[in-house]
């Protein structure tokens, strides 16, 4: 790209675009980097240099930029047609999709509803959850439980059962009440006992994890004991807390929430935007448990981070409980002009096959077992005393920064900006990653090369070692 037309677009760019997740003022104080293109698991900006895709685009590419089958499939469709409704109408890639994700999802879902981005999945997934036992004679079971750090969106309804004080403060007064409850998380409610101060001693200490673990179900189970007449659903982010800094939850804990929401008579909501498709070692994450919710919302991933497509999946149970006669009003009465997209469709049916074609799932592991590997070095608390804990699950990671000698609630100074640091150092190095606050991310598309999963992880570890915390 010209450097006069460069210039100028950094220039448009302050002057009109209002971007989602930055700090304006700073924002127009920095020289942006302008991507022009993609390769493979490769971003390029407008100068020509290259930078690995450290976090997926926001954590929904897949097979990386430009794949000739995803691309062929959006052409093809685009000679059909790009865009019909699907009020009152449907089309091909959109009922071929439905077929496709129904054989894949866990348990009996076998209703899509089709939206544009993961919040609208679950915003529609409350909808049905509040319809269903509104049509089935409980209309008071209109309130959710949350889990506490949770992330599911940033429209009103995904604010309410996702609450960051950070984001989401000045729109307090708009969302609804939701009943929260601990999350099993052991490096942030963690104590060690009083003969160390080792930070991660409970990591380490399987009784202390399995404390944690139970601590969170019995809080839920004696929530619901009291409250499951009012309740509608549990909302989960099946295995990783995603946007709370990738907290990993131990063993079995979603397969005690699925059975908790069972024993009580409740629906299970399972949020797999961020861990849906691969990412963390299964197609879902709730295979990996053998746990089956009643409603799935699926986004990021699904046109293997192509187009903005997301889906509720939902039982047969409780579409039929919005079928009725006209007058009896039972009409799930939601949806998007772009519900749907045919474009958006294709892609996602282009990414499955690939799915299917390159043992994508095996090689996430074996590439998980490779960032784990490279990522060890980390643990060494001699060598890395800044780094908290490590955190994994399949092609998900987050390194917590912490000051030493502290826990992990109360260990970060936000105006350090280590993480900023950090992420800016890294893209120095022609990688691009964002933190969560303290936590560096690490989120590769699926299909990274081995060399550059590598290269990726050896240089985060790198400007960590030479971060000047002090």
């Amino acid at each position: 790209m010209h450097p006069a037309r460069i210039n100028e677009l950094v220039a448009l760019d302050h002057q009109h675009v209002w971007h989602p997740f930055t700090p304006m003022r700073q924002w127009r104080e920095s020289n942006p980097l302008i991507i022009e293109s993609g390769d493979g698991d490769c971003l390029i900006d407008a100068h020509g240099n290259r930078y690995i895709d450290g976090v997926s685009s926001i954590w929904c590419n897949v097979h990386g930029h430009r794949v000739r089958q995803i691309d062929q499939a959006i052409r093809d469709q685009l000679d059909r047609i790009a865009h019909t409704t699907m009020l009152g109408l449907t089309h091909e890639p959109a009922v071929d999709l439905a077929r496709r994700l129904c054989n894949l999802a866990p348990g009996h879902l076998n209703k899509v509803f089709y939206s544009d981005a993961g919040a609208t999945a679950v915003e529609i997934a409350f909808k049905m959850a509040v319809g269903y036992w509104h049509h089935t004679g409980q209309p008071q079971r209109n309130r959710f439980i949350g889990i506490r750090g949770a992330y599911h969106g940033d429209t009103t309804g995904s604010m309410s059962v996702g609450y960051d004080e950070t984001f989401h403060r000045p729109f307090k007064s708009m969302v609804f009440e939701t009943d929260f409850v601990p999350a099993p998380d052991p490096f942030h409610t963690h104590r060690p006992p009083e003969d160390t101060t080792d930070r991660r001693w409970a990591l380490e200490h399987p009784d202390h994890c399995a404390a944690i673990k139970d601590h969170a179900l019995q809080a839920l189970d004696q929530h619901l004991s009291k409250c499951a007449d009012r309740t509608a659903a549990i909302v989960v982010e099946p295995l990783v807390q995603g946007a709370a800094g990738l907290i990993v939850h131990p063993p079995g804990y979603l397969a005690d929430v699925a059975d908790l929401a069972r024993r009580h008579h409740t629906l299970l909501i399972a949020d797999e935007v961020a861990t849906g498709f691969g990412r963390t070692g299964a197609m879902f994450a709730a295979d990996h448990e053998h746990v089956a919710p009643d409603i799935l919302c699926l986004g990021k991933g699904l046109t293997g981070g192509y187009l903005p497509l997301a889906a509720t999946l939902a039982t047969d149970t409780i579409e039929q409980a919005f079928t009725g006669e006209i007058h009896e009003h039972r009409t799930l009465y939601h949806g998007h002009t772009y519900t749907g997209n045919p474009l958006a469709c294709a892609a996602a049916l282009a990414s499955l096959d690939l799915f299917e074609s390159t043992n994508l799932i095996e090689h996430v592991n074996r590439k998980a077992e490779l960032l784990a590997q490279h990522l060890n070095p980390l643990r060494d608390a001699s060598r890395f005393p800044y780094v908290g804990d490590v955190r994994q699950r399949g092609l998900m990671a987050g390194i917590e920064l912490t000051i030493p000698g502290t826990d992990g609630a109360t260990g970060f100074d936000p105006s350090r900006r280590w993480g900023a640091d950090i992420c800016r150092a890294c893209r120095d190095r022609g990688i691009i990653i964002r933190p969560l606050g303290n936590v560096i991310v690490l989120m590769p598309p699926l299909a990274i090369r081995d060399e550059n999963l590598i290269y990726l992880t050896d240089t985060v570890v790198s400007v960590i070692a030479d971060y000047p915390f002090e």
